[in-house]
């Protein structure tokens, strides 16, 4: 991979510094690549967050049927029908 680099300092607390080391020996990668790696994969999980819906937009969306069409709802609704007929006892028919 081709890129350009830039050269920054930054101060890090001893847990993170060792943490890096560590990652670092395990993986056979530089410390920068460590710190590249993580910040690229929170970049990822802030992306993905962002896309999904607020907890009142899913709740709405819910409430709206959830993207389930009227025939697919009547066709469940007499499957689970049948179903709960099929498992009633003798003295439970009508």
């Amino acid at each position: 991979m081709s890129y350009a680099l830039t050269r920054t300092s930054m101060a890090l607390d001893g847990f993170t510094v060792r943490a890096m080391d560590e990652l670092s020996r395990k993986w056979s990668i530089s410390k920068a690549e460590v710190v590249r790696r993580a910040v690229r994969q929170l970049k990822e999980k802030a992306d993905q967050e962002e896309r999904l819906p607020s907890p009142l937009e899913a709740l709405e969306w819910l409430q709206s049927g959830g993207g389930l069409v009227a025939e697919d709802a009547a066709r469940f609704r007499a499957e689970v029908e049948e179903e709960r007929k099929a498992r009633r006892y003798w003295w439970e028919e009508a």
